[in-house]
Parts: C-alpha cells; sequence; structure tokens
C-alpha cells in the first residue's frame, strides 16, 4: 500500500529544496519515493520544435518521450477538468511513498513549509490535515514546529505519520 503525504507553504517558502533534500534520506531508509508537484501554471517539458512537441501540437492526446535512461508521458487536457489528487497517484508507478508538493488543500495527512518572513499567512491555521510546521522561526502553534534546516528531523516525522519508521 502507497503511502501518500504533502507539502504544503507558500511559494517561495522551500517546500522544492526540503523535498530534494529528503528524497537521499527516505532512499536510505529502505523506501521507493516518488513525488507529485502540483502547478498553477503551464508548463513544457520539451523544447518547442522537438518530435515530441510538434506530436503534441498536432493533436495527439498523450507523447511518450521514451530513452535507455528514462520515459515521460505528457498528457493533454484540452479543455477537460484537471485529473484528482487520487487519479494523478494511480497512474505512478508502485511506490512505497508518494510526496505531494502543492494541493494545498487536498485531504491527505501534510506538513506546511512556513517561513514567517515572507509575510504571508499561514495555511496551518484551522485545516486539521495539518499534522506539523516546517519553519526558520519560533511560532505560537500548537502543532510540532520541525526545524526547516534539517531534513532528516522532517524525513523521520513524515516516515512515522505514514507507518513507514
Amino acid at each position: 500500500m502507497t503511502s501518500v503525504f504533502g507539502i504544503a507553504g507558500r511559494s517561495g517558502s522551500g517546500k522544492t529544496t526540503l523535498i530534494e533534500a529528503m528524497l537521499p534520506l527516505l532512499g536510505a531508509a529502505g523506501l521507493k519515493v516518488s513525488v507529485i508537484k502540483h502547478s498553477h501554471h503551464d508548463f513544457q517539458l520539451e523544447p518547442p520544435g522537438k518530435d515530441s512537441a510538434r506530436f503534441r501540437l498536432a493533436g495527439a492526446q498523450e507523447v511518450m518521450v521514451a530513452s535507455p535512461f528514462r520515459y515521460a508521458i505528457v498528457h493533454e487536457l484540452r479543455g477537460a477538468p484537471e485529473p484528482s489528487l487520487q487519479d494523478q497517484i494511480a497512474r505512478l508507478a508502485p511506490a512505497d511513498l508518494v510526496l505531494v508538493e502543492g494541493f494545498k488543500h487536498a485531504g491527505i495527512p501534510r506538513i506546511e513549509v512556513y517561513r514567517p518572513a515572507l509575510g504571508k499567512p499561514p495555511l496551518h491555521e484551522g485545516d486539521a490535515a495539518f499534522l506539523a510546521v516546517v519553519t526558520d522561526a519560533a511560532l505560537n502553534t500548537a502543532l510540532p514546529c520541525l526545524p526547516l534546516n534539517q531534513p532528516a528531523v522532517v524525513a523521520e516525522f513524515i516516515r512515522r505519520a505514514v507507518g513507514r519508521a
């Protein structure tokens, strides 16, 4: 059974950097980990003019680019609604843990990466799905506060939260 755990926070808070630092630690603990990153922006995986981009622009619903090193599938929604987080998870290969960056309001256990210096309000207040706050400052909250500059502590918290410690 795949465990799912979210990392949420405002733009610029350090979510991606934290996940990047935790991935080798979780792997060293024997976990196969996948990541889903949600973006509110359009993005391109291939340079314009490459064969795969040309196929997509010509109307292909999905284009797979495959090599001896990796493969990627680009699926065009073409006006269809964005698939749910559960639908996205179902598309992934089996893993022990899926870390989800973004999906701020998904009903999954998650932590917030919060930096008061950004001057933006926290997300965790009033949301019971948040289990802890990862921060670089002292906070007045009932949730556990984990040190942002210690990814091993955060990784261990996540492993315990999903029963993989």
